[in-house]
């Protein structure tokens, strides 16, 4: 059976975008090329740094807890072909989620697709069109003209979401709240977890 190479997997709480708040079981796989420079998990980028894990291995870690959210995320998950271990989740009654840049064609079976593009490496417009919801991370003011630029691309259902950079917040908060007043189809995320003090 396929096997991922895997950072970590974990039992928590989402703390971003639509899903804040509810408990879900984590894989975060190894490998991304995308090269965000304020990257808060860049030991994920090297593939090849993180064991290979069995899709049977992580479907019995995961069953040892409540929750039936799987949550993809990296790295770069839609690196890989996800077909098998999305099925193998959903099979056993997990919605499955995945985290992406969208910069891969996604392949695997989805209920949600968070979809936040990086400007290091472009997304492509199948991905976009899969979205559940867009989060941009907010580092500067240019983002926010960056983020109206791609919800072009996503479904009209998608839902918005505007995300400080945690180390910028003090400054990116109140430009994000400004925003929204005056922009009200879009959202705020706050990073709950890290607010929490949460990994």
């Amino acid at each position: 059976m396929t096997a991922f190479p895997v950072m970590e997997y974990f039992y928590s709480i989402q703390g971003e975008g639509v899903y804040t708040g509810q408990s879900a079981f984590f894989i975060r796989l190894g490998g991304c090329d995308v090269g965000c420079v304020w990257c808060d998990v860049k030991d994920s980028w090297d593939a090849d740094k993180h064991p290979l894990k069995s899709i049977d291995f992580l479907l019995a870690e995961a069953l040892k807890y409540a929750s039936r959210i799987l949550i993809l995320t990296g790295g770069e998950p839609a690196m890989y072909d996800l077909t098998e271990i999305t099925k193998a989740f959903k099979d056993q009654g997990f919605q499955v989620h995945i985290e992406t840049s969208g910069a891969y064609e996604l392949k695997g079976h989805f209920d949600w697709v968070t979809f936040s593009p990086k400007k290091f490496k472009a997304p492509i417009a199948s991905a976009a069109a899969l979205a559940n919801e867009l989060k941009i991370v907010v580092f500067n003011k240019s983002d926010i003209v960056w983020a109206e630029a791609h919800q072009k691309m996503v479904p009209n259902t998608c839902k918005l979401y505007l995300q400080p950079e945690w180390d910028k917040r003090a400054v990116t908060e109140k430009l994000i709240f400004d925003y929204v007043l005056q922009n009200p189809k879009w959202y705020i995320s706050l990073q709950t977890h890290k607010y929490l003090g949460v990994d």
